[in-house]
């Protein structure tokens, strides 16, 4: 049972305008409450102090329109519980997020709470056999799917650090995986996609380069934790094997080559991977002389670039497609090593 174009546009819409309208109201809550990133550690790179709580608006916007939708359309209430085993993982840790956000979490509470996430959303998988990309072995699936979904969550937090870097590339994979699941015929995964992308840039009005607002830990790791469900439940059209398991990887491969290249440089400096610091993706472009508004526009170039490659392999030929996945991973490996090399801090 799917739904119609018309309806995954008005989706769209209503959550851009939705997150669009709530993120100035948080806005204003933050300022009121002095919820907000204050520039007191050497890893931030902002003068001035920034309102938290634009996460609070697409977490709102995100849960309000994707359960309104289901109870006014036709879904079933399989559905409906469906998109609750969903969200929520996710909320548990936009919740915890934005308690760090307020009162700054140690490391140790916010991977607890993303492994149970990784581990209860591991279950429901198994349980109902909805893996998008099963092994074979339901032990294997779950050592998968938690490591995917502590890892992609970290990832996106990670990300979060650039004026709309992480809205801006979220919402390209959210289109991507949205068209993906279309063409597919998986209408729960297309619509939740539809809504994340129309939410992320109703936010990304206000994040954009001078950002009037940040989504924060709440934003990040519900956001984080979102995509990686989605992506961990979708099961590509390829034609091959390997492109089915690279198709998720490319979904989201800037996200994870900035988190690769931060944690092996930390690592490689002896320093702790949780620890942060200007050794992102984004601060080493603006080293090299990009402002920060063209900064995010190469990672969401770049995003595209491999969200584009995820679509491609779903429409070629088994040949064809074994190239052009065998072209990315070399991409992704030379984009790796030119900014590895590049200065760390």
């Amino acid at each position: 049972m799917g739904i119609t174009n018309q309806e995954y546009f008005l989706l769209f819409v209503i959550s851009y305008l939705l997150v669009g309208a709530l993120t100035p109201l948080m806005r204003k809550i933050a300022v009121a409450t002095d919820a907000v990133d204050h520039p007191n550690s050497a890893h931030k790179s902002h003068k001035k102090p920034v309102p938290y709580l634009g996460g609070v608006a697409i977490i709102i916007g995100v849960i309000s329109i994707s359960y309104s939708a289901s109870l006014i359309s036709n879904f079933t209430s399989a559905t409906f519980w469906l998109a609750s085993s969903v969200f929520g993982p996710a909320l548990l840790l936009g919740l915890i997020g934005l308690w760090d956000d307020l009162r700054n979490l140690p490391p140790l509470p916010r991977f607890i709470a993303q492994s149970l996430a990784g581990i209860f959303t591991a279950s429901i998988l198994i349980v109902t056999d909805s893996v998008g990309n099963p092994t074979g072995s339901a032990f294997f699936d779950a050592i998968i799917t938690i490591f995917w979904i502590v890892g992609i969550c970290n990832s996106i937090n990670f990300f979060d650090n650039l004026d709309g870097g992480a809205a801006g590339t979220v919402a390209i994979s959210s289109i991507g995986l949205a068209y993906l699941s279309l063409i597919g015929d998986q209408y729960l995964i297309a619509a939740l996609s539809i809504v994340t992308a129309g939410a992320t840039l109703g936010f990304l009005v206000w994040n954009k380069s001078p950002a009037k607002i940040y989504m924060g830990d709440a934003g990040a790791l519900f956001l984080g934790v979102l995509l990686a469900t989605l992506t961990i439940r979708f099961q590509p059209t390829t034609k091959t094997e390997l492109s089915a398991f690279l198709t998720p990887l490319f979904l989201l491969a800037i996200p994870i080559l900035d988190t690769t290249v931060a944690v092996l440089s930390r690592i490689r400096r002896h320093l702790s991977p949780f620890q942060g610091g200007q050794d992102h993706l984004s601060h080493r472009l603006i080293r090299l002389g990009l402002s920060r508004k063209n900064s995010a526009l190469v990672l969401w170039t770049l995003s595209g670039l491999f969200v584009s490659i995820a679509i491609m392999l779903s429409t070629l030929s088994q040949e064809a497609s074994s190239y052009l996945a065998a072209s990315a991973l070399l991409i992704w490996i030379t984009l790796f090593t030119l900014f590895f090399k590049t200065k760390d801090n």
